[in-house]
């Protein structure tokens, strides 16, 4: 318990950032249609946000280099509460991209500043029980961020500045701290095409995850607002994806550490394909099978990204666990940046359906590129630990890695029997 109140100030201040950019995507969509956004432009507004998270990551390392943690994570909230602050004050969707380029920019930077700061003070004996604590806060508060929006009204200015006090708050716990600051950890290194060489399904496996998981956090509430959910009704839509993905977690990780990774990656495509065709043909108008429908495709497509990045370590050397994952969630975003803008110009012409049709495409291809790797090599001889991984940044890789090399040591890595 001491333990963890020593990272309390950290946990507290990601509980609250994610509490107030969670809620701001589906509230953009609200906001937007209803100010007479095209469904592309509210689309245009998801990338923009994957836009900002990029760079955010890309830049957020160098920064705490030359800052350190609390002036860089006191630079990029600000630039958050600016973001969602200024949203009423102009009303137009390329100025409102702008905004969310900068709450992009706060996501990764903020949360990189955080994942620093735990990766340089966490110990091997500690790193488990803080680290299982800290995936935990992040479920609940993206949840809570997706209810929250049934209190908001859209187009609102209190409901944007509600937002901007949130992202505000969460600097009093991190500025407040008495805890001393860590030294700077080295940046990890990107090579994304690389990571096409150490394992090409690995890399296909994250970009589908971006593309599946940034095209229904933008597009989704265009789908739930199409098909008749009251605001809270699609709070609920949208938190019952997540908790579903969470809870699919823990049995996708015990049959990705006992079977072959490429197996599992086919039945989650397989499961993932049927499920966004049938939620696509029924249509439905019934909450209940919607939130049903909702839960099952969490489950079938959120643990995708962690049973993908365990398959690229397996094949990854042991130097280079942290820059494989650094470049997973490098490829991660390039999926994120250009898929909410395609799928809403599909469905401003297809109708609310083509969301789940689009997310069906993508991983029907994923599924035939899983089954082509099948027949090119053979598993690894030996697999890492199964690990729950949160797309939040880089350093995250960095966090898990002494994880990894603790299960490797102990003889938790299992060899294979296909």
């Amino acid at each position: 318990m001491r333990l963890l109140l020593s990272f309390a100030a950290l946990l507290l201040s990601v509980a609250l950032l994610q509490l107030s950019s969670g809620a701001l995507s589906p509230l953009d969509v609200l906001s937007g249609l209803q100010e007479g956004f095209t469904r592309t432009e509210v689309g245009m507004l998801g990338s923009s946000h994957f836009l900002g998270f990029f760079v955010g990551c890309w830049q957020a390392p160098r920064l705490i280099g030359t800052i350190g943690h609390i002036r860089t994570f006191t630079i990029f909230a600000s630039f958050g509460a600016i973001g969602a602050a200024a949203h009423p004050l102009f009303i137009d969707p390329l100025a409102w991209a702008g905004m969310r380029i900068m709450t992009g920019l706060c996501v990764a930077g903020c949360y990189t500043a955080i994942e620093s700061w735990l990766q340089a003070s966490l110990t091997n004996q500690t790193r488990g029980r803080v680290m299982g604590v800290y995936r935990v806060v992040d479920i609940i508060s993206a949840s809570g961020a997706q209810l929250l929006i049934g209190l908001l009204e859209p187009a609102s200015y209190v409901s944007y500045n509600l937002l901007a006090i949130l992202c505000c708050l969460c600097l009093l716990p991190v500025t407040l701290t008495t805890s001393a600051e860590p030294s700077v950890p080295e940046t990890p290194r990107l090579r994304p095409l690389h990571m096409f060489r150490v394992s090409p399904l690995g890399a296909a496996g994250v970009i589908v995850a971006g593309i599946t998981t940034a095209s229904f956090r933008m597009v989704g509430p265009i789908y739930g607002k199409e098909v008749g959910l009251s605001q809270v009704e699609l709070g609920y839509f949208l938190a019952t994806v997540m908790l579903g993905g969470a809870l699919a977690q823990f049995p996708a990780g015990l049959i990705a550490d006992k079977y072959d990774r490429r197996r599992v990656l086919i039945g989650l495509s397989v499961l993932s394909l049927f499920i966004c065709i049938g939620i696509a043909w029924a249509n439905s108008t019934s909450p209940w099978l919607i939130y049903v429908g909702a839960a099952l495709f969490g489950m079938a497509t959120y643990p995708i990204f962690s049973v993908s990045a365990a398959h690229a370590n397996d094949f990854a050397k042991a130097g280079e666990m942290v820059g494989v994952n650094a470049s997973l969630i490098f490829l991660y975003g390039i999926g994120a940046i250009a898929s909410p803008l395609l799928t809403s110009s599909l469905v401003d012409r297809f109708g609310a359906p083509a969301l789940f049709v689009f997310i069906a495409i993508a991983h029907a291809l994923l599924l035939v590129f899983s089954v082509v790797r099948m027949s090119a090599r053979p598993t690894a001889a030996y697999r890492t630990h199964y690990t729950y991984i949160p797309r939040t940044t880089y350093i995250i890789g960095k966090l898990l890695k002494r994880n990894n090399d603790n299960h490797s040591r102990d003889g938790s890595s299992e060899k294979t029997g296909h």
